[in-house]
């Protein structure tokens, strides 16, 4: 996949020092991401590597987004497949979201996933609400007060999902 002189291709481990970097600026925001506590670059490694596909958004050699690809429950759910999306702060805007957002889906599919199913997208991240219901995902409805901001207030979720055989 290629956009504006960006490829979204599977991560290397020479790209763990800038993905590290993107991932753990979103952690530290506090705004969209669950978790609260930053990785080392060796976590980081292990988490990525655990991943059924970790791909990265490259423009001219440097890491300007990430996103991972996973089971989202497993057994008999282990046909539904969840992922983030992280995007660096300053490229923000130029649809690199959308193209990671676009090639996990085809990921997936390619995985064997039947759906993509995104738990807790923080009702105030306008740009992810609009981006997925421009692909195609459908919402399952409020959670109030799901997720836990970075000053201790809480802000609603919305889960969504699609179904890939769609795409």
């Amino acid at each position: 996949m290629e956009l504006m002189g960006i490829i979204i291709r599977k991560y290397g481990k020479n790209d763990l020092d800038c993905m590290t970097g993107i991932w753990n600026h979103i952690v530290e925001e506090g705004r969209y991401f669950p978790q609260e506590n930053s990785l080392s670059v060796e976590e980081a490694a292990i988490f990525f590597a655990e991943q059924t596909y970790t791909g990265v958004a490259d423009e001219d050699g440097e890491v300007v987004g990430l996103y991972i690809l996973h089971p989202n429950n497993i057994g008999r759910c282990g046909h539904i497949a969840n992922a983030s999306y992280a995007v660096k702060a300053d490229q923000r805007g130029k649809r690199i979201g959308e193209e990671l957002a676009l090639d996990s889906l085809r990921i997936a599919k390619d995985s064997g996933f039947r759906i993509m199913q995104f738990n807790a997208v923080v009702a105030n991240n306008a740009g992810a609400i609009h981006l997925y219901k421009k692909i195609g995902f459908k919402e399952l409805g409020i959670i109030p007060g799901g997720f836990k901001m970075d000053d201790g207030s809480f802000m609603d979720i919305i889960p969504f999902y699609l179904e890939l055989d769609s795409i």
